[in-house]
């Protein structure tokens, strides 16, 4: 479909079932309207070879189109290809493209199974914008690469970069959904940054949406002339159905040329681009038109089956590559596989994690916060995998719409106070050691404060004010992947709170793979705003516990500092019962709002 270059010019092929006349107009014609005709394949596709149109070419479709009635007078509408992999100028003309051969990776490229990975995610436009122009582009997020290496990031999951309308957008507007945008550098400049990624061992993950298009630059919009009830027409459903929070633009699911062009645009990212997985935006939306569980009058049979499809051919296609569904709603069939009448994602972003851990971190009251709900939060999963879910405490929707960054919820307009740094990283320690797939948005460990905007780029500044911040978010990373060799619990599925003490609102879990020395890991968080000396917990096995981190340490902040634990001795029980069921138990010491990690060698 599209624009297909070949050794002896271009093949064009379209659908457009409606029309009556189909041609192609550009550079290579003098963009004459009649000169190349396309002809008719059948069932609505049309396609034509022509010598002279080469890659770098531009071109449109020229659809003539009689509506069905008696006085129906032809129009002849200028369309640009549904296919285009790039469009440009103010009349978003196509652009005849054909990629050019990436350069021999050193080592093929293997995907970080799910409980290894740390996800980073980043919008282009503000991830590594330059304060002059005000806009980021992949060149410039390439430069950011070696950082978030050393951060200990390995995989950056990109807010959609399909061609929308204007320059300033967080991409969930589409408009040509085969092209990248020029705004961010196009086509060539993405392939680049995935291979530059995959040189420093991170992984790709593109944002897809396909619960609506557009509404505006929509290249899709009546396409052939037709449309039913003044809606989308071939493209998108012509009734109720077309109907979601962000216009009348929902795509057909039931239509099989639709279904295609979806499971075309899918397989795109992975095989032309390199990219090494999909997060689909807003899955609630694709499966009822109203986006809601329990409401079978709204929902849309042909988009679970869609989902099902596109994820048997990402797996058929690129065997590794990773799929990640936003549903928000905690619905297990999403990330069941399809063999069993799930929608076959690997994973899904998990609500109850990030609203339950914010609602414990944000207040100012200590007796508001909902430890037993914090508990049921950890040990969440999803049809008993704990790895079928991704955890966060910020993200792109969590940070904007009505809300802002962590640190500014705790303490507006004071990002950078005691108070924020200290609950802002207990939420996002529990991210990176808890089971699932921990996730980050770009600038929280800097600490940035207000909310995310695609007009206001992300303050590099800061990495030098809060570089404690910094070091501190390194330190869980690197201990949540096992780097030092001391944490592998953490990469592990197991998790047991054996200590909740909600009067003093300070817990305590056990984390573990196999177990034993260099697996176990214990992990204490007080959400209290007072220390505690000498305070006594149960442990799984004897002996010295290391303190691997301690987020009051002060290097992270000279505010920090007043309680240091030193590495636990624990002994056995003796004589007595079990402390927190454990065989045994050691003293520990506790700052407020803060978080031990303790493993053995």
């Amino acid at each position: 479909m599209g624009a297909v270059p070949t050794a002896s010019g271009v093949t064009f092929r379209v659908w457009a079932p409606h029309a009556e006349r189909v041609f192609v107009t550009g550079d290579f014609n003098g963009w004459s309207h009649w000169q190349h005709p396309l002809a008719v394949e059948g069932r609505g596709y049309w396609s034509t070879h022509v010598r002279q149109a080469r890659p770098g070419d531009q071109y449109k479709y020229l659809i003539r189109y009689r509506p069905q009635r008696q006085d129906g007078k032809a129009q002849t509408l200028l369309r640009t290809d549904p296919y285009a992999r790039a469009v440009t100028g103010p009349h978003r003309n196509g652009v005849i493209w054909q990629d050019a051969a990436c350069p021999k990776e050193r080592s093929p490229f293997v995907v970080p199974p799910r409980h290894e990975l740390v996800i980073y995610e980043l919008h282009i436009g503000t991830f590594a914008a330059p304060a002059a122009r005000g806009i980021g582009d992949f060149r410039q997020a390439i430069a950011k690469l070696p950082y978030l290496k050393w951060l200990g990031i390995n995989a950056i999951e990109l807010l959609p970069v399909m061609e929308f309308a204007g320059d300033y957008s967080w991409g969930y507007n589409p408009g040509h959904p085969f092209a990248v945008t020029e705004t961010y550098g196009g086509r060539q400049a993405l392939r680049d940054l995935v291979q530059a990624s995959h040189e420093y061992g991170i992984a790709v993950i593109m944002d897809v949406v396909y619960n609506h298009f557009g509404p505006d630059d929509l290249a899709l919009w009546q396409f052939d002339g037709w449309r039913e009830n003044n809606l989308g027409g071939i493209y998108f459903y012509n009734d109720w159905r077309a109907e979601t929070p962000w216009g009348h633009t929902r795509p057909d699911y039931g239509r099989p040329e639709v279904r295609q062009y979806l499971r075309d645009n899918a397989l795109m990212w992975v095989e032309e681009l390199g990219a090494d997985g999909l997060r689909w935006d807003a899955t609630a939306w694709v499966r009822n038109v109203y986006g809601n569980d329990g409401d079978p009058g709204g929902d849309l049979p042909d988009g679970w089956t869609l989902m099902q499809w596109i994820n048997q051919e990402m797996a058929a296609h690129r065997p590794g590559a990773i799929a990640i569904a936003e549903d928000m709603r905690n619905n297990e069939w999403i990330t069941k596989p399809v063999e069993v009448g799930g929608a076959g994602f690997h994973a899904q972003w998990d609500a109850h994690f990030v609203h339950t851990v914010r609602g414990a971190i944000v207040p100012a009251q200590d007796e508001v916060r909902d430890l037993a709900a914090v508990v049921e939060a950890l040990c969440h999963r999803f049809d008993g995998d704990p790895f079928a879910r991704v955890i966060y405490t910020e993200s792109h929707d969590e940070v904007a719409n009505g809300k802002a960054r962590v640190p500014e919820e705790i303490a507006p307009g004071e990002a950078d106070s005691y108070f924020a740094k200290k609950r802002s990283t207990l939420g996002a320690a529990l991210a990176l050691t808890a089971p699932g797939i921990p996730m980050l948005f770009q600038g929280q460990e800097l600490l940035s404060g207000g909310w995310f905007d695609d007009h206001t780029p992300l303050d590099w500044s800061l990495h030098e004010r809060q570089r404690g911040m910094v070091r501190l978010y390194r330190e869980l990373i690197h201990l949540r992947r096992n780097l030092g060799g001391c944490s592998r619990g953490l990469l592990g599925p197991h998790i047991h709170v054996h200590h909740l003490n909600l009067g003093e609102r300070l817990l305590a879990f056990h984390r573990w793979d196999q177990g034993g020395p260099g697996d176990d890991v214990v992990v204490v968080a007080n959400f209290a705003n007072r220390g505690y000396r000498g305070y006594t917990i149960g442990f799984p096995r004897a002996g010295l516990w290391r303190v691997r981190l301690n987020s009051d340490d002060p290097r992270y902040d000279p505010a920090f500092g007043e309680f240091i634990c030193p590495d636990v001795v624990a002994a056995g029980v003796v004589g007595g019962p079990a402390v927190d069921g454990m065989p045994c138990f050691g003293n520990i010491v506790i700052g407020p709002y803060s978080v031990l990690i303790l493993s053995q060698e």
